[in-house]
Formats: C-alpha cells, sequence, structure tokens
C-alpha cells in the first residue's frame, strides 16, 4: 500500500487593503511556512498536515520589524525600500524581463525556491540590509573572479 501525505496550505495574500485567504493541498516538499513582503502587498503560509488541519484561516503575517530592509518595486522603479517582519530574514529578486519582483522573504521560501530552480528559474535570495540591490555585491565578485582567473589563463 503506498503512503499518500497530504499537507494544506493556508494562503493569506494582503494587498490593497484587501485580506484573499487560499486553501488547498501541496505536497510536503513545496509547503513552507513563511512569509513574502513585495512593499506594496504581503503573502503568508502556514502548513499543516493532517485530514481537513486547514478549517482556520492562516494567521496574520507578523507586523513585528526585524531590523532587515529590501528593495521592492513599486511599478516605476525597483529602488523603493520596505522594511522586513517576523521571520523574513532575506531579500530577493526576480527578474524575468519585462518583470522584476524585489522583497523581503523567509528562509524557508527561499530553500524551497532553491530546490524548484531548474522551473523557477532568475530567483534569488541573499542575506543582509538592501542585498537585492540592481547589481548584487556576489554579481560583482564573481565578474572579479571571472576576469581575474582568464587574465591569468591567458598571460
Amino acid at each position: 500500500m503506498d503512503l499518500q501525505i497530504s499537507v494544506f496550505l493556508l494562503f493569506v495574500l494582503f494587498t490593497a487593503g484587501a485580506k484573499t485567504n487560499t486553501k488547498g493541498c501541496a505536497l510536503p516538499i513545496g509547503c513552507p511556512s513563511g512569509s513574502i513582503n513585495l512593499g506594496i502587498g504581503k503573502i503568508a503560509s502556514t502548513c499543516c498536515n493532517s485530514d481537513l488541519c486547514n478549517s482556520l484561516d492562516a494567521p496574520d503575517p507578523s507586523i513585528v520589524p526585524n531590523g532587515n530592509k529590501c528593495y521592492y518595486c513599486d511599478g516605476r522603479s525597483c529602488s523603493s525600500t520596505v522594511s522586513c517582519t517576523g521571520s523574513e530574514d532575506r531579500c530577493f529578486k526576480f527578474e524575468s524581463q519585462p518583470l522584476s519582483v524585489k522583497g523581503c522573504v523567509s528562509k524557508s521560501i527561499c530553500d524551497i525556491v532553491s530546490i524548484f530552480d531548474t522551473f523557477v528559474g532568475g530567483v534569488s535570495c541573499c542575506s543582509g540590509n538592501l542585498c537585492n540591490s540592481a547589481q548584487s555585491v556576489t554579481q560583482s565578485f564573481l565578474f572579479l573572479c571571472c576576469s581575474l582567473l582568464s587574465f591569468i589563463l591567458l598571460h
């Protein structure tokens, strides 16, 4: 007999003053608990793993600032900053021309995104204040290392 696991996802979308709850099932690997702060809206998910455990609405995401700040996109530019709250201990950016999305995110959600990177692509998470700028330190450092390696190999 096959073992089947159902994980129920509680999903709250906060945007433009409206609150929407969405409930459903997800695979255990694809169900992180945490939140994403897009500056103009917030998404929170909570997971549980027993039959009909998603009968209650997901709790509202924390509004307590945690000291971390990230850039977010407001429709005109991606230079605005947002204060991260609760478990949002990472910054993220998603770039797929012409769309750019930036904001704060919980580590648990970043971990899931990295597992599905082949399908999602273009998403990156980083630690530290305002680390999701247009050009990250990692990209600059990588470019510097590649340039130095090319110089050494070609001379």
